[in-house]
Protein backbone atom coordinates (compact mmCIF):
# COMPACT_ATOMS: atom_id res chain seq x y z
CA UNK A 1 0.00 0.00 0.00
CA UNK A 2 1.53 3.13 -0.70
CA UNK A 3 2.37 5.66 2.04
CA UNK A 4 0.50 8.02 2.91
CA UNK A 5 3.09 11.06 2.56
CA UNK A 6 3.15 10.44 -1.41
CA UNK A 7 1.09 12.51 -3.25
CA UNK A 8 -0.69 10.13 -5.42
CA UNK A 9 -2.09 6.73 -4.08
CA UNK A 10 -4.65 3.95 -5.48
CA UNK A 11 -8.09 4.32 -5.65
CA UNK A 12 -10.97 2.02 -5.72
CA UNK A 13 -14.41 3.65 -6.71
CA UNK A 14 -17.63 1.87 -6.25
CA UNK A 15 -20.26 1.69 -8.52
CA UNK A 16 -23.64 0.42 -8.01
CA UNK A 17 -27.03 0.45 -10.50
CA UNK A 18 -27.54 4.25 -9.68
CA UNK A 19 -26.40 6.52 -12.52
CA UNK A 20 -26.92 9.38 -10.32
CA UNK A 21 -24.12 8.29 -7.68
CA UNK A 22 -21.56 6.62 -9.74
CA UNK A 23 -21.45 10.03 -11.99
CA UNK A 24 -20.28 11.60 -8.39
CA UNK A 25 -18.19 8.76 -7.89
CA UNK A 26 -16.00 9.16 -10.76
CA UNK A 27 -16.05 12.91 -10.67
CA UNK A 28 -14.71 12.51 -7.63
CA UNK A 29 -11.90 9.90 -8.91
CA UNK A 30 -11.11 11.36 -11.93
CA UNK A 31 -10.55 14.68 -10.36
CA UNK A 32 -7.66 12.95 -8.12
CA UNK A 33 -6.09 11.59 -11.38
CA UNK A 34 -4.86 8.65 -9.15
CA UNK A 35 -4.84 5.42 -10.26
CA UNK A 36 -8.75 3.71 -10.36
CA UNK A 37 -9.76 1.25 -10.41
CA UNK A 38 -13.92 0.58 -10.98
CA UNK A 39 -15.81 -1.72 -8.62
CA UNK A 40 -19.17 -2.36 -10.08
CA UNK A 41 -21.06 -4.13 -6.90
CA UNK A 42 -25.05 -4.76 -7.46
CA UNK A 43 -26.84 -5.47 -4.34
CA UNK A 44 -29.51 -8.41 -3.28
CA UNK A 45 -32.55 -7.58 -1.12
CA UNK A 46 -30.67 -7.50 1.73
CA UNK A 47 -28.89 -4.35 1.33
CA UNK A 48 -32.79 -2.45 1.89
CA UNK A 49 -31.95 -3.42 5.32
CA UNK A 50 -31.26 -0.59 7.76
CA UNK A 51 -26.86 -0.17 7.90
CA UNK A 52 -27.64 -0.39 12.00
CA UNK A 53 -28.43 -4.05 10.74
CA UNK A 54 -26.01 -4.78 7.84
CA UNK A 55 -23.19 -3.12 9.63
CA UNK A 56 -20.01 -3.30 8.36
CA UNK A 57 -20.40 -6.18 6.36
CA UNK A 58 -20.46 -7.74 2.36
CA UNK A 59 -23.90 -8.73 3.20
CA UNK A 60 -26.18 -7.62 1.01
CA UNK A 61 -23.95 -7.71 -2.12
CA UNK A 62 -24.37 -10.63 -4.79
CA UNK A 63 -21.64 -13.41 -5.29
CA UNK A 64 -19.95 -12.04 -8.46
CA UNK A 65 -19.47 -8.48 -6.22
CA UNK A 66 -18.29 -10.24 -3.42
CA UNK A 67 -15.83 -12.02 -5.11
CA UNK A 68 -14.35 -8.99 -7.03
CA UNK A 69 -13.29 -7.26 -3.50
CA UNK A 70 -10.11 -9.10 -2.28
CA UNK A 71 -6.59 -7.47 -1.66
CA UNK A 72 -4.43 -5.67 -2.05
CA UNK A 73 -6.36 -2.93 -0.48
CA UNK A 74 -6.26 0.52 -2.55
CA UNK A 75 -5.26 3.47 -0.59
CA UNK A 76 -8.83 4.93 -1.29
CA UNK A 77 -12.29 3.92 -1.33
CA UNK A 78 -14.77 6.56 -2.87
CA UNK A 79 -18.23 5.45 -3.04
CA UNK A 80 -21.80 7.05 -2.92
CA UNK A 81 -24.82 6.52 -1.22
CA UNK A 82 -26.22 4.86 2.07
CA UNK A 83 -25.71 1.21 0.51
CA UNK A 84 -22.41 0.99 -0.04
CA UNK A 85 -21.73 2.57 3.14
CA UNK A 86 -21.50 -1.07 5.37
CA UNK A 87 -18.83 -2.48 1.91
CA UNK A 88 -16.43 0.72 2.16
CA UNK A 89 -16.44 -0.08 6.43
CA UNK A 90 -15.87 -3.59 5.92
CA UNK A 91 -12.86 -3.03 3.16
CA UNK A 92 -11.39 -0.58 5.62
CA UNK A 93 -11.56 -2.76 8.12
CA UNK A 94 -9.49 -5.61 6.11
CA UNK A 95 -6.82 -2.89 5.19
CA UNK A 96 -6.57 -3.11 8.82
CA UNK A 97 -7.33 0.88 9.10
CA UNK A 98 -5.22 1.82 6.43
CA UNK A 99 -7.66 2.60 3.33
CA UNK A 100 -9.09 6.07 3.63
CA UNK A 101 -12.71 5.96 3.01
CA UNK A 102 -14.64 8.71 1.38
CA UNK A 103 -18.02 8.99 1.04
CA UNK A 104 -20.38 11.07 -0.62
CA UNK A 105 -23.72 12.01 0.78
CA UNK A 106 -24.35 10.63 4.68
CA UNK A 107 -24.07 7.37 5.33
CA UNK A 108 -26.14 7.25 8.59
CA UNK A 109 -24.71 7.94 11.90
CA UNK A 110 -23.88 4.13 11.95
CA UNK A 111 -20.55 4.05 11.68
CA UNK A 112 -19.92 7.58 10.24
CA UNK A 113 -16.57 7.95 12.28
CA UNK A 114 -14.46 5.50 10.57
CA UNK A 115 -15.08 7.64 7.46
CA UNK A 116 -11.69 9.68 6.56
CA UNK A 117 -14.15 12.25 4.85
CA UNK A 118 -17.71 12.56 4.07
CA UNK A 119 -18.70 15.21 1.34
CA UNK A 120 -22.73 15.97 2.61
CA UNK A 121 -24.75 18.08 0.28
CA UNK A 122 -25.63 21.20 2.07
CA UNK A 123 -29.53 21.11 0.50
CA UNK A 124 -29.64 17.68 2.24
CA UNK A 125 -29.59 19.61 5.32
CA UNK A 126 -28.53 17.07 7.93
CA UNK A 127 -28.33 18.81 11.43
CA UNK A 128 -25.28 18.38 13.50
CA UNK A 129 -22.85 17.28 11.09
CA UNK A 130 -20.89 20.12 10.15
CA UNK A 131 -18.86 20.73 12.50
CA UNK A 132 -17.25 17.18 12.53
CA UNK A 133 -13.79 16.77 11.63
CA UNK A 134 -14.59 14.82 8.93
CA UNK A 135 -17.63 16.34 7.16
CA UNK A 136 -17.19 18.61 4.28
CA UNK A 137 -20.46 20.52 3.55
CA UNK A 138 -20.82 21.39 -1.05
CA UNK A 139 -23.13 22.59 -3.29
CA UNK A 140 -24.89 20.87 -5.80
CA UNK A 141 -23.01 17.23 -6.55
CA UNK A 142 -19.80 16.40 -7.79
CA UNK A 143 -19.90 15.16 -11.65
CA UNK A 144 -17.81 14.58 -14.69
CA UNK A 145 -18.37 17.90 -16.50
CA UNK A 146 -14.76 19.87 -17.04
CA UNK A 147 -13.54 22.27 -19.44
CA UNK A 148 -11.66 19.49 -21.32
CA UNK A 149 -14.32 17.56 -21.67
CA UNK A 150 -16.82 20.33 -22.92
CA UNK A 151 -13.83 21.53 -25.31
CA UNK A 152 -14.00 17.84 -26.97
CA UNK A 153 -17.56 17.41 -27.25
CA UNK A 154 -18.23 20.69 -28.53
CA UNK A 155 -15.65 20.46 -31.32
CA UNK A 156 -16.59 16.47 -32.07
CA UNK A 157 -20.29 17.71 -32.52
CA UNK A 158 -20.07 21.57 -33.60
CA UNK A 159 -20.66 21.40 -37.41
CA UNK A 160 -23.55 18.53 -36.70
CA UNK A 161 -25.49 21.41 -35.93
CA UNK A 162 -24.26 24.13 -38.59
CA UNK A 163 -27.57 24.43 -40.15
CA UNK A 164 -29.34 25.48 -36.86
CA UNK A 165 -29.23 29.06 -36.36
CA UNK A 166 -28.08 30.58 -32.91
CA UNK A 167 -28.98 30.78 -30.32
CA UNK A 168 -29.53 27.06 -29.15
CA UNK A 169 -31.05 26.56 -25.99
CA UNK A 170 -30.65 23.39 -24.50
CA UNK A 171 -33.24 21.27 -22.89
CA UNK A 172 -32.30 18.81 -20.41
CA UNK A 173 -34.94 16.54 -19.22
CA UNK A 174 -35.51 14.38 -16.28
CA UNK A 175 -38.49 12.90 -15.49
CA UNK A 176 -40.49 11.35 -12.70
CA UNK A 177 -38.89 10.56 -8.55
CA UNK A 178 -40.64 8.60 -6.17
CA UNK A 179 -41.96 11.85 -4.65
CA UNK A 180 -43.38 13.88 -7.98
CA UNK A 181 -44.59 12.62 -11.17
CA UNK A 182 -43.24 14.54 -14.29
CA UNK A 183 -46.61 13.64 -15.95
CA UNK A 184 -47.49 14.65 -19.95
CA UNK A 185 -49.39 17.83 -19.01
CA UNK A 186 -45.93 18.53 -16.98
CA UNK A 187 -44.10 18.04 -20.29
CA UNK A 188 -46.70 20.09 -22.75
CA UNK A 189 -45.71 22.67 -19.66
CA UNK A 190 -42.28 22.60 -20.40
CA UNK A 191 -42.39 22.38 -24.12
CA UNK A 192 -44.24 25.34 -24.37
CA UNK A 193 -42.75 27.74 -22.51
CA UNK A 194 -39.30 26.30 -24.31
CA UNK A 195 -41.21 26.60 -27.65
CA UNK A 196 -41.97 30.78 -26.95
CA UNK A 197 -38.24 31.35 -25.66
CA UNK A 198 -37.09 30.02 -29.27
CA UNK A 199 -39.42 32.26 -30.70
CA UNK A 200 -38.23 35.35 -28.96
CA UNK A 201 -35.12 35.27 -29.26
CA UNK A 202 -34.88 33.51 -32.83
CA UNK A 203 -33.13 30.41 -32.01
CA UNK A 204 -32.67 26.58 -31.92
CA UNK A 205 -33.53 23.73 -29.12
CA UNK A 206 -31.46 21.05 -28.18
CA UNK A 207 -33.35 18.51 -26.51
CA UNK A 208 -32.48 15.52 -24.54
CA UNK A 209 -34.42 13.04 -22.42
CA UNK A 210 -33.16 11.03 -19.38
CA UNK A 211 -34.88 7.35 -18.59
CA UNK A 212 -37.07 8.90 -16.04
CA UNK A 213 -38.47 10.41 -18.38
CA UNK A 214 -41.61 8.68 -20.10
CA UNK A 215 -42.61 7.70 -23.72
CA UNK A 216 -46.12 10.15 -22.83
CA UNK A 217 -43.83 13.00 -21.69
CA UNK A 218 -41.52 12.25 -24.38
CA UNK A 219 -44.40 12.09 -26.93
CA UNK A 220 -45.72 15.60 -25.67
CA UNK A 221 -42.20 17.40 -25.86
CA UNK A 222 -41.70 16.21 -29.35
CA UNK A 223 -45.07 17.42 -30.39
CA UNK A 224 -44.76 21.09 -28.89
CA UNK A 225 -41.03 21.89 -29.01
CA UNK A 226 -40.55 23.76 -32.50
CA UNK A 227 -37.90 23.43 -35.80
CA UNK A 228 -35.40 24.46 -36.21
CA UNK A 229 -34.46 21.72 -33.32
CA UNK A 230 -32.41 19.00 -32.83
CA UNK A 231 -34.06 15.96 -30.30
CA UNK A 232 -32.50 13.05 -28.48
CA UNK A 233 -34.78 11.10 -26.91
CA UNK A 234 -33.81 8.09 -24.30
CA UNK A 235 -32.87 5.25 -26.36
CA UNK A 236 -32.87 6.74 -29.54
CA UNK A 237 -29.90 4.93 -31.32
CA UNK A 238 -26.45 6.36 -32.36
CA UNK A 239 -24.08 8.50 -29.73
CA UNK A 240 -25.72 10.69 -27.30
CA UNK A 241 -25.06 14.57 -27.68
CA UNK A 242 -26.02 15.69 -24.27
CA UNK A 243 -22.50 16.87 -23.19
CA UNK A 244 -22.44 18.68 -27.12
CA UNK A 245 -25.43 20.03 -25.92
CA UNK A 246 -24.11 21.56 -22.61
CA UNK A 247 -20.66 22.71 -24.35
CA UNK A 248 -22.39 24.53 -27.63
CA UNK A 249 -25.27 25.86 -25.79
CA UNK A 250 -25.81 29.38 -25.32
CA UNK A 251 -28.74 29.12 -22.77
CA UNK A 252 -29.49 25.94 -20.65
CA UNK A 253 -32.87 25.01 -19.52
CA UNK A 254 -32.74 21.95 -16.93
CA UNK A 255 -35.85 20.09 -14.75
CA UNK A 256 -35.18 20.41 -11.43
CA UNK A 257 -35.76 16.95 -10.39
CA UNK A 258 -32.47 16.08 -10.70
CA UNK A 259 -29.64 17.15 -8.20
CA UNK A 260 -27.10 15.63 -10.55
CA UNK A 261 -28.68 17.28 -14.09
CA UNK A 262 -28.65 20.48 -12.40
CA UNK A 263 -25.14 20.62 -11.03
CA UNK A 264 -23.97 19.35 -14.86
CA UNK A 265 -25.71 21.91 -16.26
CA UNK A 266 -24.23 24.81 -13.52
CA UNK A 267 -20.88 23.20 -14.53
CA UNK A 268 -20.37 24.95 -17.23
CA UNK A 269 -20.35 28.87 -17.73
CA UNK A 270 -24.22 29.13 -19.61
CA UNK A 271 -26.54 30.52 -18.15
CA UNK A 272 -28.77 28.06 -16.36
CA UNK A 273 -32.79 28.60 -16.30
CA UNK A 274 -34.28 25.40 -13.56
CA UNK A 275 -37.89 24.49 -14.73
CA UNK A 276 -39.37 23.41 -11.24
CA UNK A 277 -42.90 25.01 -11.00
CA UNK A 278 -44.64 24.69 -7.53
CA UNK A 279 -45.27 21.68 -5.86
CA UNK A 280 -43.11 20.11 -8.83
CA UNK A 281 -40.37 18.69 -6.99
CA UNK A 282 -39.31 17.54 -3.27
CA UNK A 283 -38.16 20.08 -0.64
CA UNK A 284 -34.81 19.01 -1.01
CA UNK A 285 -34.72 19.88 -4.49
CA UNK A 286 -36.10 22.97 -3.65
CA UNK A 287 -33.43 23.96 -1.16
CA UNK A 288 -30.79 23.22 -4.01
CA UNK A 289 -32.22 25.35 -6.59
CA UNK A 290 -32.66 28.06 -3.86
CA UNK A 291 -29.14 27.90 -3.25
CA UNK A 292 -27.72 28.05 -7.17
CA UNK A 293 -29.94 31.32 -7.49
CA UNK A 294 -28.33 32.39 -4.27
CA UNK A 295 -24.62 31.74 -4.99
CA UNK A 296 -25.33 32.94 -9.02
CA UNK A 297 -25.30 29.96 -10.98
CA UNK A 298 -29.10 29.80 -12.28
CA UNK A 299 -32.06 31.44 -12.18
CA UNK A 300 -35.77 30.38 -12.05
CA UNK A 301 -36.96 29.74 -15.27
CA UNK A 302 -38.94 33.00 -16.86
CA UNK A 303 -40.38 34.19 -20.01
CA UNK A 304 -36.79 35.63 -21.14
CA UNK A 305 -33.34 34.52 -21.51
CA UNK A 306 -30.76 36.74 -21.05
CA UNK A 307 -26.90 36.79 -21.51
CA UNK A 308 -24.90 36.15 -18.29
CA UNK A 309 -22.55 34.20 -16.92
CA UNK A 310 -21.24 32.61 -13.94
CA UNK A 311 -18.06 30.55 -12.89
CA UNK A 312 -18.24 26.49 -13.39
CA UNK A 313 -19.27 24.55 -10.44
CA UNK A 314 -17.98 20.98 -9.68
CA UNK A 315 -17.54 20.23 -6.48
CA UNK A 316 -15.51 17.30 -7.78
CA UNK A 317 -12.31 19.22 -7.35
CA UNK A 318 -13.02 20.63 -3.70
CA UNK A 319 -13.52 17.10 -2.43
CA UNK A 320 -9.98 16.09 -4.81
CA UNK A 321 -8.85 18.11 -2.32
CA UNK A 322 -9.76 17.22 0.51
CA UNK A 323 -8.70 13.74 -0.21
CA UNK A 324 -5.35 14.77 -0.57
CA UNK A 325 -5.24 16.43 1.88
CA UNK A 326 -6.91 13.51 4.21
CA UNK A 327 -4.38 10.70 2.47
CA UNK A 328 -1.55 12.92 3.17
CA UNK A 329 -2.34 12.70 7.29
CA UNK A 330 -3.79 16.51 7.13
CA UNK A 331 -7.45 17.49 8.16
CA UNK A 332 -10.02 17.29 5.65
CA UNK A 333 -11.12 20.67 6.01
CA UNK A 334 -7.92 22.27 5.64
CA UNK A 335 -5.12 23.36 8.39
CA UNK A 336 -2.83 20.64 9.99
Amino acid sequence: MTDSSQTSATVWALTDDRQGNNVQVLGVAEALNWAVEEKAIRYTAFARLPNLIRGATLAGLSDVSREALTGPWPDVVIAAGRRSAPVARWIKRQSQGRTKLVQIMFPGRVGAGEFDLIAVPDHDKKRNVAAWTNVVSITGAPNLITADLLKKEGELWRDRFDSLPRPYIAVVVGGSTRQRAFSQVRAFDLGLQVAALAKSVGGSVLLTTSRRTGRDAELALAQVVPEPRELFLWGKEGENPYFAFLALADAIVVTGDSVTMCAEACATETPVYIYAPPHSVSAKHERLHQRLYDLGYAKPLGESIETWSHPPLNPAHDIAEAVRRVVAGRSAKGGG
